[in-house]
């Protein structure tokens, strides 16, 4: 059987590749344990901050208004 016709070569034929360019770009963070910045709480507020201002609150809050209304509608009992 010819090697680039095997269904299995078709499937993981470039896996190696994949795995080590993987592993290869996140070395830093994930193997030695490195962290970029330790303020998480920072990070929080800033990600909140920014939820606020963006609107996107009120998009979360009329979907779950409108989800729940839904609900009741589409359930039985």
């Amino acid at each position: 059987m010819e090697h680039l016709s095997d269904p299995l070569f078709l499937i993981l034929g470039n896996l190696d590749f994949h795995i080590n360019f993987a592993v290869s770009d996140y070395t830093d963070y994930f193997l030695y344990g490195y962290v970029k910045d330790a303020n998480v709480l920072g990070q929080i507020q800033n990600y909140w901050n920014n939820f606020v201002k963006t609107g996107q609150i009120w998009a979360m809050l009329i979907g779950i208004i409108i989800g729940y209304m839904f609900k009741g509608l589409t359930s039985y009992g």
